[in-house]
């Protein structure tokens, strides 16, 4: 239904720099000019408008809400930069389409960011007015505003809804949209039908069909492709609504929209009956736009009728074309997909009998599960996967018990927690969980991959207590049901590592990651990427309990492992084990060449994930720290600002990510002497961490004594020593004396006793540290050397000064074989003063 662009204006034809998803215009749109010019006036009225007010187009199935949208965009795209199309009649589609619009507003892209934070980054822009303050949203088929009213951006553009729901009137300026007036039908169906038929003609026609839109366009399509007269098509309208009134029909569809498919149909089923064939197909996928792709390859487990068309291109095309040619479904050429309303779909399903919906239904699934998307985890065909998304639910995936298609239905899973999409990925997953249990047993196989994936989901939303109860049901349940070496089992024996990391438990993580690894190995071999994630895991458990040296070994497997794997999908994994070497480079003392490696995984991290992917900014947070350390402090601090606010608005407060960028931003202000933001920044994030995690996770209490030093250098060393006594009760506890974190406070504690005048005491608690880190890390660690440093200094001021002297020059060989005298340690060292030592959370 496009017609005249009756304006009052020249038209400007050009298409604004930022377009996307738009459907094509109707070049037989007719009338509503008193619709679009109510609607432009409303929306332009409000250009001044502190908060420019959303309009919504609603009214009945079939009157032409989308169309009049689309032509408003044709007629009015020069006066927008952006134009933007959301299919919003399932709600999680909603954030997809936001962040199929990131990389044109200059922002991360969804491969980068992941789809929950690209779209919020985009509304936020769009709030903004950044880089473009002309912009129209138009979110199409909206059914419920509570569940988009967060998507609904109110600044300095404009948006547009279309509806069938009433309740958006009360929310918003709404447009109503009715049927055609009398002349506007007579219009219509003259301009359709070519002037081959009369005005009176056309008149009688659009009465019988109560002048709906949806309707009118079948007729006309019906009566230019058959030639048909008015009469003649009249006459069998008539029959067809008798049928139906005598029958009776759900208030739901419009007697006049039925008699007139109904017409169309009986048609077609007499000029090309494998058409209805492929009608009823298409009826029984969602009313987005379908990729022909879908329905290109026939599978086992069709009709033989069905299987023919689908494995016929020609026939198949033709079958196409006349769906079009009969205003039966809408086509796009150049996206090659095929579209049918949503009232007609439904139509079509209620002419069926309950075997026949059962049947042609269980064929939408199997034409799904054999549609090739590519690999899921692949960023490359996320598009592919974005536009099945649209079909799950109104095709009923997760009622199939089929093998194959639930394969599908856990593939979409994985495309949703790979592109960032964890919301969305929940919400299908505990339906699917919920689904399968019922119809195969809550212990199937099927059911326990999906809560497997569910679990993922969980510790990436930081929800660890969760992930951590469930897992624990999986893996009984796995070993139980699918047998130790599964598959499933050994993923699931990870994921328990995982949660034991994530409440502190690191030694028993480590066991548990040692039997994973030998069922890997044992099962796939030392190079299966299954055995490779497995490696990765246990280094970061050996990290963990200090063991820097096992962990910097497992490390560089694990890295070697993946660069051997030419792969586009191992790019995180590869650059996750990298990083994971610097840093335990790093923590073994060697800052020089931690830097040098922590450079190679972040330039690796940025040509191929991006700036703002997580694992990029994990590795630029781990740069930080070895630059901090190594002592190249301004570009530390650089790095270290640039992570901590790409976290915090990406992820939010809370994020473990976010967490750990603040604590290295703090430690760097300090070193700085930035003593007031870095006291704020830390004492936040150490409240937080108690909240992500728990008040006695060796996390929570390590990062106590970052807030001690703090205190203690801002002139309250009895507060610092409160603070590292209860820190150092609490991880010795969980760690034992003997481990890098207890020995990091017990360091403080030792400065904070000097400060308060206990020199004695002092001494004490630093000899006996001093003994565990030889015994730990050697001489030349950069911990052992602060508490040689410090030890020397507190033993000379209580006159132990041989013992101190003898000391002082261990320190300075020492710091001369590794950093230099030059260093800023060596600095504070050789002036006398006490070193402080900090903590920075590693990734668990």
């Amino acid at each position: 239904m496009a017609g005249p662009e009756k304006t009052g204006a020249t038209q400007d034809m050009r298409v604004p720099p930022v377009w996307g998803n738009v459907p094509q215009r109707n070049k037989n749109f007719t009338g509503r000019e008193e619709l679009l010019a109510a609607l432009r006036e409303g929306i332009a009225s409000q250009v001044t408008a502190v908060v420019p007010q959303p309009h919504a187009l609603h009214g009945l199935g079939g009157v032409g809400k989308t169309l009049t949208a689309v032509e408003y965009i044709y007629r009015y795209r020069h006066t927008y930069d952006v134009v933007w199309w959301i299919p919003s009649d399932q709600p999680f589609m909603v954030k997809t389409a936001l962040a199929d619009l990131a990389p044109h507003l200059g922002l991360p892209p969804a491969a980068v960011s992941g789809i929950e934070d690209a779209a919020k980054e985009v509304l936020d822009a769009l709030r903004r007015g950044e880089p473009y303050d002309k912009w129209l949203l138009v979110f199409d088929n909206a059914d419920q505003p509570e569940d988009l009213l967060d998507s609904i951006p109110r600044d300095s553009g404009h948006v547009l809804i279309t509806s069938r729901n009433h309740r958006w009137e009360s929310l918003f300026d709404a447009v109503p949209v009715d049927v055609f007036r009398r002349e506007e039908s007579v219009e219509f169906l003259t301009k359709r039908v070519r002037g081959a038929i009369s005005a009176e003609d056309a008149g009688r026609l659009a009465e019988q069909l109560g002048d709906l839109p949806l309707a009118l366009e079948q007729a006309g399509a019906l009566l230019f492709e058959r030639g048909m007269s008015a009469s003649e098509y009249l006459e069998q309208l008539a029959d067809r609504t008798s049928q139906l009134l005598s029958q009776g029909r759900p208030a739901e569809y419009p007697v006049p929209m039925t008699a007139a498919w109904s017409v169309s149909v009986a048609n077609l089923s007499e000029s090309l009956p494998e058409a209805v064939d492929l009608l009823r197909i298409c009826a029984f996928f969602g009313s987005e736009p379908i990729p022909r792709e879908a329905i290109g390859k026939a599978p086992p487990g069709l009709r033989p009728e069905v299987a023919g068309l689908i494995s016929d291109p020609i026939r198949l095309g033709r079958a196409v074309g006349e769906l079009g040619r009969y205003a039966l479904a809408r086509l796009d050429i150049p996206a090659r997909t095929i579209q049918v309303h949503r009232l007609v779909q439904k139509l079509v399903q209620d002419e069926l009998s309950p075997e026949e919906r059962e049947q042609i239904q269980h064929e939408v699934h199997l034409l799904l599960a054999a549609y090739n998307a590519g690999d899921p985890d692949d960023d490359t065909s996320w598009p592919k996967y974005g536009d099945l998304l649209g079909h799950l639910a109104p095709a009923k995936v997760a009622d199939c018990p089929t093998r194959e298609v639930r394969a599908f239905a856990i593939r979409m899973l994985r495309y949703l927690f790979s592109s960032g999409d964890y919301h969305s990925a929940q919400i299908l997953a505990a339906d699917f969980i919920d689904r399968w249990s019922v119809e195969s047993g809550p212990q199937h196989r099927d059911v326990i991959e999906v809560q497997l994936a569910q679990t993922n989901t969980l510790r990436e939303l930081g929800s660890y207590e969760e992930a951590s109860a469930l897992n624990a049901e999986i893996l009984t349940a796995s070993e139980k049901v699918l047998g130790s070496d599964h598959d499933i089992t050994l993923l699931a024996l990870r994921g328990s590592a995982a949660d034991l990391r994530a409440v502190g438990d690191f030694r028993t993580a480590l066991d548990r990651d040692r039997e994973a690894l030998r069922r890997y190995e044992d099962k796939y071999g030392p190079d299966d990427a299954g055995t490779l994630r497995a490696v990765n895991n246990l280094a970061l458990d050996y990290g963990l309990i200090s063991d820097y040296a096992q962990a910097r070994e497992l490390h560089h497997r694990s890295f070697m492992g993946w660069k051997q794997q030419e792969s586009r999908t191992v790019m995180a994994s590869m650059l996750n084990a990298l990083n994971g070497l610097a840093r335990a480079v790093r923590l073994a003392g060697d800052y020089s060449e931690a830097c040098d490696l922590g450079d190679d995984a972040y330039a690796i991290g940025l040509d191929a994930l991006g700036a703002e992917h997580n694992w990029t900014l994990r590795t630029g947070k781990d740069l930080s720290i070895a630059l901090r350390r190594y002592g190249e402090l301004e570009r530390a601090e650089e790095m270290a600002v640039q992570v901590q606010d790409r976290c915090t608005r990406l992820f939010g407060l809370d994020s473990p990510d976010t967490l750990a960028a603040a604590m290295c931003l703090s430690n760097l202000w300090r070193t700085v002497g930035r003593l007031d933001e870095a006291t704020g920044l830390v004492a936040d994030s150490a409240a937080r961490y108690t909240k992500v995690f728990s008040a006695d996770h060796p996390f929570s209490l390590a990062c106590l004594s970052n807030l001690a030093v703090l205190r203690r250098v801002q002139g309250n060393p009895q507060e610092a020593r409160k603070l590292n006594e209860r820190a150092l009760a609490g991880l010795e506890a969980r760690l034992g004396r003997d481990h890098h974190y207890s020995l990091t406070v017990a360091v403080n504690l030792a400065s904070d006793l000097a400060e308060l005048g206990e020199l004695d005491a002092a001494c004490r608690l630093g000899e006996g540290t001093l003994r565990r880190l030889h015994r730990l890390f050697g001489a030349d660690h950069p911990l052992t050397l602060t508490g040689t440093a410090n030890l020397s200094t507190d033993l000379i001021a209580v006159g132990q000064t041989e013992r101190g002297e003898e000391l002082v020059e261990q320190t300075r060989a020492g710091y001369q074989r590794t950093v230099g005298l030059n260093h800023p340690d060596a600095e504070v060292f050789l002036e006398g003063r006490h070193l402080d030592a900090d903590f920075d959370p590693p990734p668990i």
